[in-house]
């Protein structure tokens, strides 16, 4: 028993973010504390693995809306392995693919967290075939939908078969999946197309998946498509329209130098487990923004979303060269230079309104529209052109300066507003008085004449390794408002913990990760935030 236990290891971690307000909120709440707190912890041993969550959010953090309030065990699982063969019961994360038909999985600076109760399968019947099966019910906030949600993946990794590919150094594999939804034809049964018909729900909804990916040394392509049966739902209207999604993405890199070149095509995409909510909950499929996630403040403040029921063409293309030392362009030290495009377009639709209506917006329970694949719609959703230059000037100091120009349709976006049109400048700079001492600043200046106009964000922070680091920052509209939002930070670091307090004052706006975003509202509190892993 004892030379088994010792097989056995324990890890985790604890995670709260707290806030005191110092005034008001925005989204009404008059509470006086506010947090959310996670707790992980996990069992590993040869044979069997498991683990839980424990999450208290019953006063949650401005922009966690109502639904999040609670606390309990949203996440248990335990999972089985022997020889080729996993088998996991509880909750499940996972994703097929690009996650175009299925994807679960938790991002808490979102609020995402929609992994399914039930269970999965995964084996290796063969030298490169990896497969998996799995089956359960979509959690949404402290409850599960109805709905079962039904799923397999397999992959081939063809150069383990095929032995000039294994010699080449190429890799090339092939994967498909297949995602059933079934939601019964009842649910949502309230939804009429006029007094006297009711819509028929489609009690299945069927989707596929297929890609290839070929890579060999520093170059890789990847081509993916999908497709799903009808599926009326709240995001796309309730049409009978099928959907589509095609993607193709390459890239090649090497020491110095790396370019990115992608296509992706989305046509009513959209797919939750539940037809009739709205929001970013019961979600099963995702769709990558294929735009640029900047991490400066100002650059951030205009993130683009997904539009998974309206559709799109999105294009990114990304290029990175480093000149080297002791050349004309590198100096001394050698000079990195990153340029990135991003543009998302409607995509062509031609709408069938239901027959017999005379009403032209009256789509609902018809096939909605058609849509010529290769051809534009008449609007610009996003666009986003950025220049980044990073240069060591001596061992001590070194700089980055970007340039950003983007186009952000707020209509589409956030449901309301116009085309913004905005330029962006960003330096920061860093020295190094020691090895434990470095002090960082960043200047960004955001100028258009849409929205609040142009706004500087301002920010000085100095770390003392080990253990601690301090930063003070303002970012201040000099547009419509003349706001100031100051951030007073002190972080503390020991060992596995970390301890962050302080005075923040933000403005709100879209929190975005992989082309999902949350709406935050503005907050000012004193705030304190804990971490720990073990």
């Amino acid at each position: 028993m004892g030379k088994y236990m010792k097989s056995v290891t324990l890890n985790g971690s604890i995670q709260s973010d707290m806030l005191v307000p110092t005034c008001s909120q925005d989204d009404g709440s008059n509470e006086d504390f506010r947090t959310n707190t996670y707790a992980d912890l996990n069992m590993m041993s040869k044979y069997v693995d498991a683990g839980l969550r424990f999450a208290y959010l019953q006063h949650p953090m401005p922009g966690y809306e109502k639904d999040f309030k609670g606390y309990g065990i949203p996440y248990f699982y335990v999972n089985g392995k022997l020889d080729d063969i996993e088998i996991t019961a509880g909750n499940i994360y996972d994703q097929f693919g690009s996650g175009f038909i299925f994807r679960t999985y938790e991002e808490r600076s979102i609020g995402v967290d929609n992994s399914l109760l039930g269970g999965r399968i995964m084996f290796t019947p063969a030298q490169g075939i990896r497969t998996k099966v799995l089956t359960g019910k979509q959690r949404r906030y402290w409850d599960y939908n109805d709905s079962w949600i039904t799923g397999a993946d397999v992959e081939f990794d063809l150069s383990e078969w095929i032995r000039p590919l294994e010699n080449n150094g190429t890799t090339l594999s092939l994967g498909a999946s297949f995602v059933n939804k079934y939601e019964g034809k009842n649910s949502g049964e309230d939804i009429y197309r006029d007094p006297t018909h009711k819509l028929n729900f489609p009690e299945y909804v069927n989707s596929w998946d297929a890609r290839m990916n070929l890579s060999k040394g520093g170059f890789n392509v990847l081509a993916e498509y999908a497709q799903k049966t009808q599926d009326p739902s709240f995001d796309n209207g309730y049409i009978y329209r099928k959907g589509y999604a095609a993607m193709l993405s390459m890239s090649y890199s090497k020491k110095g130098m790396s370019f990115l070149a992608q296509a992706k095509r989305a046509d009513n995409m959209s797919s939750r487990s539940c037809r009739t909510t709205n929001g970013q909950s019961s979600f099963i499929s995702y769709m990558p923004a294929f735009s640029y996630e900047h991490t400066y403040t100002l650059a951030a403040s205009y993130p683009y979303a997904s539009q998974l029921d309206d559709g799109e063409w999105a294009y990114q293309a990304q290029a990175g060269y480093t000149f080297k030392r002791r050349t004309a362009l590198g100096g001394k030290y050698g000079t990195t230079v990153k340029v990135n495009f991003s543009h998302i377009h409607s995509i062509d639709k031609n709408w069938h309104n239901l027959p017999g209506s005379t009403d032209e917006s009256n789509y609902k329970g018809s096939n909605g529209f058609g849509s010529s694949f290769w051809k534009w719609g008449d609007q610009t959703y996003y666009q986003d052109l950025n220049v980044q230059i990073e240069k060591k000037l001596s061992r001590d100091f070194d700089f980055t300066l970007m340039y950003m120009n983007e186009f952000y349709n707020q209509a589409i976006v956030e449901g309301e507003g116009s085309m913004i049109h905005c330029d962006i400048f960003v330096a920061e700079c860093k020295y190094k008085f020691s090895p434990k001492t470095i002090l960082r600043t960043e200047f960004q200046y955001l100028t258009t004449e849409e929205d609040e106009g142009d706004s500087m964000f301002g920010l000085v922070e100095l770390s003392l390794a080990p253990h601690w680091m301090f930063s003070v920052s303002d970012e201040f509209n000099v547009g419509l408002t003349n706001n100031h939002y100051w951030n007073v930070l002190a972080t503390y670091n020991i060992d596995s913990h970390r301890v962050q307090f302080g005075y923040m004052k933000t403005s709100d706006g879209y929190n975005c990760a992989g082309g999902v975003c949350r709406f935050v509202p503005s907050y000012e509190g004193l705030c304190l935030s804990y971490n720990y892993n073990f």
